[in-house]
């Protein structure tokens, strides 16, 4: 069988976050880290291999789950339905509560209760984008989930590339950008990701799609060119949190202190400016190259402590940041905060074996690391068997 695959890389915020949602710039980066979604219309008479009867399916390579809708359940519970929007509109609070009530007949474990937003997204792109039409979603991913490097972002735009691309004339090689309308992948993704964040920026879905390094505000999106690679160690905490509840306390703390809160928000905008036109500067020679990690790491710094001001940071991300720092290495939380990820500047005059002292040493603290490059290629979609 034929279907379309798509892989979306992961993300980081390297400054900016919980800011942007306030008016503030961003900058984010992709990070080569993947998600796989593949998508197989399903011919009625042939999806035996999970029920007799049509479904929409979706398959979490993963956790080793699959979990499906009969098409005749899904038209009992939207009865006047003919075919969601052919554009991105937002879900309504009514089809919310319809889909929410679809996907608890799953009846989940207790342990995989944390699904519930993800296949919700994964029903409304489908139907949206595909009709009631039986057919069947893979998905793997190397990203942890809630850890702040965009797992949720990843799915969303991999999903909607492998819905919306699904055609009768399919080629073998894989796609270029160019002949991608990812403006419209984009808008789909973000739909995505407002029901499983509630009121996410939209940065993470929209970095991921296009891809390299983007500065972000609301309403603009310039693009960032790097002559030079930067790595980064990142660290996963391990520590889960909750996307939603930490945009909502920034929030509530920015309405209980507005003007202390305005400085913060005002400060990172100018940090995240900075970082901009760092990252965008030709690297002439080594001297300019140290010169523009020394600057980066500062920035890092700063941009820390004001994440730490707005309530947002934890335990286990100050003793990254403390145990980092001992090596000469600085580093800042990535994402929503509360745990999940922390990543650390690995400048080009850093020994690799101080970067494997300081990894052996996160990781006896429970901790999982990796290195990866930032910027790159965003979404990349082909078809094959």
């Amino acid at each position: 069988m034929t279907g379309v695959r798509a892989k979306a890389p992961g993300k980081i915020i390297l400054s900016g976050e919980h800011a942007v949602v306030h008016g503030a710039t961003a900058v984010a980066a992709v990070v080569d880290i993947y998600t796989h979604a593949a998508f197989y219309p399903v011919d009625p008479s042939d999806f035996s291999e999970i029920d007799k009867e049509s479904s929409i399916s979706i398959h979490l390579k993963d956790l080793k789950l699959w979990f499906f809708w009969k098409l005749k359940r899904l038209e009992e519970a939207f009865p006047n339905f003919r075919k969601f929007p052919s554009s991105p509109q937002t879900c309504s609070p009514d089809s919310i509560e319809v889909i929410s009530k679809l996907v608890e007949e799953q009846n989940f474990h207790e342990d995989k209760t944390f699904l519930v937003s993800g296949l919700s997204a994964f029903l409304y792109l489908y139907m949206s984008i595909q009709g009631i039409r039986p057919g069947k979603v893979i998905v793997s991913s190397d990203l942890p989930m809630g850890a702040g490097l965009g797992s949720s972002a990843s799915f969303c735009v991999s999903l909607s590339a492998a819905l919306i691309l699904e055609t009768e004339n399919l080629q073998s090689d894989w796609l270029k950008p160019e002949d991608v309308n990812l403006q419209l992948i984009n808008k789909w993704a973000y739909e995505g990701e407002k029901i499983i964040h509630g009121k996410p920026s939209g940065i993470d879905n929209t970095v991921i799609t296009f891809g390299n390094t983007i500065a972000f505000k609301l309403g603009e999106l310039s693009h960032i060119k790097c002559d030079s690679p930067v790595n980064m160690l990142i660290t996963n905490t391990r520590v889960a949190r909750n996307t939603k509840n930490l945009v909502a306390s920034v929030s509530e703390r920015a309405k209980r202190h507005p003007d202390a809160m305005s400085a913060v928000f005002n400060s990172l905008n100018m940090i995240s400016k900075e970082l901009s036109t760092i990252i965008g500067s030709p690297t002439l020679d080594d001297l300019s190259l140290t010169d523009k990690d020394e600057k980066l790491e500062e920035l890092m710094e700063m941009s820390q402590g004001l994440l730490q001001c707005m309530g947002v940071s934890h335990p286990c991300i100050e003793t990254v940041v403390r145990t980092t720092l001992k090596y000469n290495l600085v580093s800042k939380l990535t994402g929503a905060g509360g745990g999940g990820c922390v990543l650390t500047l690995l400048p080009r005059s850093v020994p690799r074996s101080a970067v494997d002292e300081v990894t052996s040493e996160l990781e006896s603290c429970g901790f999982e690391c990796f290195i990866a490059q930032v910027g790159g290629n965003g979404l990349e979609i082909s078809f094959a068997a």
